[in-house]
């Protein structure tokens, strides 16, 4: 993913992260028996009170392993004596009484979550594993017994009833909204027994996916490809080759050369290697991670997952997972996710075939007697890419140097887009020495909130990209943003300059875009703040900001050759542009299969998943569910295999049936990319009406309202594949469903 925003357990995203209802019964506030006084407990410990450094940041000086449980516990103790609090008060419920006082319970137990859940994805140890295993359930156990509570609900129920009569702004709308629609999710209306089992359902689930997230990561990081000779690797770059053998070496391979796994199936070292046998080889570790090739094996894991899924929703009386998950997304049903995906499928699966034998006949002009395979796919497209566009991959790196990447590049387009301003700051403490950080100033020159960067992988840290807070901005609490943006970058050996890859340069102006949708929060409430938003909406914020990493304003201030100092020429800038619109078949196909295999596994019912009970029937429902999307998966893979795939089995609930939001924000994202070149692109004026109109707006307003506000007509996903050049430009905006049109039921 390029994006990961990391959920952590706060105490209002336990109650207002969550929309839509079934009818119910009962009057709990009748003869509810409880006490007229709660004495709240007072916690202790680093995280009993708000960090005195600047912003309220964490201060990782004074924090120990030690610290997380006693802090879990007592964050824990003291929300629930809160919320007994609220269900005690003898005065009729009201807005503040019970809604504002659900939003601001648990600020212990938000600040220890911040943090442990930001280290267990950047910088874990065996003992953060560790008590992640311990307190997954025992959050989920907790969050479960005030969504649950029918007196807390009685209250909550009593505000939302009487709503009309209320006088309220739109943000405290949204706010009493989400809180009855999610406890109602939660299953409020639900039968006790029924309760009951959702609360066993949720504790199995938050063991299960926390075993999962673990078992995924250390199939990546502890499991790296030995060659036994350079030869093996010859290709490489020296600096890469050398890279592999000191890793290698630090893993007691004297002699050998290691490749670590990228979390992805295709790895990006694969192209540049010479030796078929050795690209084998490293797709294959790759492609089979977790399914039983080795040690690690994951597929009865995921099959228990999507069982209770189904379960779960079962109760809710919904046909499947993907029904009862999707309430709160943009797109609100599984079908129009499916009809906007399944109407690209005729191009892609096209285009695949016509790319495969692109390469096939570069590969027999090669001398080779193979036809192509996924480790020889990137090979040959990257040969016919430069051979058509004079591109070379290596020689387009040399142009982009981290620093000057961030620096001089996304906070560039940062200050001509918005008008903001960047310091770097040493005395800030920081998790790991490779994190850098910022304060970020506002246009007039206040500040707006405080920065890190997390750029290098490391074993110790997840794959991927993403972006989260430790402090989220709100007017209640009167705090600003504290943001952090994570990669992968492979860091370069000692002495060496750290160049980019241009898809790292995207992934960095992309994971900036969710900054900035967070630093620009404008919200009295946490829980609506910032990125706090559905997740088929979330993306697309990150994903327009890609579009500054091109152009030309923004270009010709950060790309410079790393020895020479030249800029970078335009012919090439302009080659790169062309290429983009070539090998999309695999590009865009892995994505949209991955996406379609999310779906596939959330419209399971209860017995289906159930019959899965050995590991070969998940890998052939797998195959099964792949081979009917219709497309070319034996040559081109999906980005994520089951066994592997963290978006959708790492959490109880994450990006499972939501795969499909980078698609469905990817549309949106192209559509306002067309919006800001008629309207004056790079620009104070472009870029402040994009701040007041979706920036600002967390999630306070209806999506495709939102969308309307700000592009002044719905989202047309044309413009997305004509970019992608799966379809031709249609100046006209005519066309069908098998050309680009969206369905009717997509843009609804």
């Amino acid at each position: 993913m390029k994006a990961h925003i990391l959920a952590t357990t706060a105490a209002a995203a336990l109650l207002a992260a969550c929309s839509t209802t079934p009818g119910g019964e009962m009057d709990p506030l009748a003869d509810a028996d409880v006490e007229n006084t709660v004495t709240i407990p007072e916690g202790t410990g680093y995280f009993a009170a708000d960090s005195t450094l600047p912003f309220l940041a964490p201060d990782f000086t004074k924090i120990s392993e030690d610290d997380y449980i006693p802090a879990f516990e007592q964050g824990m103790a003291i929300q629930k004596a809160e919320v007994e609090a609220i269900k005690a008060n003898p005065e009729a419920p009201t807005f503040e009484n019970t809604i504002v006082a659900l939003e601001k319970s648990g600020r212990m137990l938000g600040r220890v979550a911040r943090v442990f859940f930001n280290l267990t994805g950047t910088n874990t140890t065996p003992g953060l594993d560790a008590i992640n295993k311990e307190i997954s359930p025992k959050l989920t156990a907790h969050g479960d017994s005030i969504r649950l509570d029918p007196v807390l609900f009685a209250r909550v129920k009593a505000v939302y009833d009487s709503r009309a009569s209320m006088t309220m702004t739109p943000e405290d709308a949204t706010l009493l909204e989400n809180t009855y629609e999610g406890m109602v999710q939660a299953g409020a209306l639900l039968t006790d027994e029924q309760r009951e089992q959702v609360k066993s359902i949720n504790s199995q689930l938050s063991t299960l996916t926390t075993e999962f997230g673990q078992l995924a990561r250390n199939a990546m990081s502890e499991q790296p490809v030995i060659f036994d000779s350079r030869d093996q690797l010859a290709g490489l770059s020296d600096a890469d080759i050398r890279s592999a053998a000191d890793f290698a070496t630090e893993l007691g391979h004297e002699g050998k050369y290691a490749i670590a796994l990228q979390n992805t199936t295709q790895q990006p070292l694969i192209p540049a290697m010479d030796n078929r046998e050795a690209r084998q080889k490293l797709f294959e570790a790759s492609y089979h991670r977790a399914d039983g090739t080795t040690d690690i094996d994951t597929r009865l894991l995921i099959a228990r997952i999507a069982e209770l899924r189904a379960e779960k929703a079962e109760l809710f009386g919904k046909p499947d997972w993907a029904s009862y998950t999707m309430w709160d997304r943009m797109a609100e049903k599984p079908e129009t996710a499916l009809a906007f995906m399944e109407q690209m499928v005729p191009a892609l699966a096209a285009t695949q075939r016509r790319e495969a034998a692109m390469l096939n006949e570069a590969i027999a002009a090669d001398g080779g007697d193979y036809e192509v395979k996924p480790w020889d796919w990137y090979r040959y497209a990257n040969r016919i890419k430069a051979e058509q566009y004079d591109l070379d991959e290596d020689a387009v790196m040399e142009y982009f140097v981290l620093d000057r990447v961030l620096e001089d590049g996304v906070f560039f387009m940062a200050e001509k887009l918005y008008g903001l301003t960047f310091e770097r700051r040493t005395d800030i403490p920081v998790y790991h020495p490779d994190v850098w950080v910022y304060t970020v100033f506002d246009r007039d020159g206040s500040e707006l909130g405080l920065f890190y960067f997390d750029p290098f992988q490391r074993p110790s840290k997840r794959g991927g990209a993403w972006m989260s807070n430790f402090v989220d901005q709100s007017y209640l609490w009167d705090t600003k943003p504290v943001i952090y943006n994570v990669l992968n970058i492979p860091k370069a050996p000692e002495g060496e300059p750290q160049l980019v890859s241009f898809d790292w340069v995207n992934t960095t102006f992309h994971e900036f875009g969710h900054a900035l949708h967070g630093f620009f929060a404008d919200q009295r409430y946490e829980s609506l703040s910032g990125t706090a938003t559905a997740r088929d909406f979330v993306e697309y914020p990150s994903q327009v900001h890609e579009m500054w990493m091109t152009w030309p304003e923004v270009l010709q201030n950060y790309a410079f050759h790393y020895e020479t100092g030249e800029p970078i020429p335009t012919e090439m800038v302009e080659k790169i542009q062309a290429a983009s619109k070539f090998n999309q078949g695999y590009d865009f196909g892995e994505v949209v299969e991955a996406a379609l295999l999310d779906m596939k596994w959330a419209a399971l019912s209860k017995e289906e998943a159930a019959a899965l009970d050995t590991p070969e029937k998940v890998s052939a429902f797998e195959r099964q569910s792949l081979e009917e999307l219709g497309l070319e998966i034996d040559l081109v893979p999906p980005r994520y295999r089951s066994t592997y795939f963290n978006h959708i089995f790492s959490s109880p609930e994450g990006y499972s049936a939501g795969y499909y939001s980078y698609l469905w924000t990817q549309m949106l994202d192209h559509d306002s990319r067309n919006w800001f070149r008629e309207n004056g692109g790079l620009s104070i004026e472009a870029g402040q009406h994009y701040r007041d109109t979706v920036l600002s707006r967390g999630g306070t307003q209806d999506y495709f309202e939102m969308y309307q506000t700000f592009a002044g007509r719905k989202p047309d996903v044309r413009y997305m594949l004509e970019a992608l050049g799966l379809i031709a430009g249609d100046e006209t905006g005519e066309g069908t469903a098998s050309d680009g049109k969206l369905p009717e039921t997509a843009v609804e």
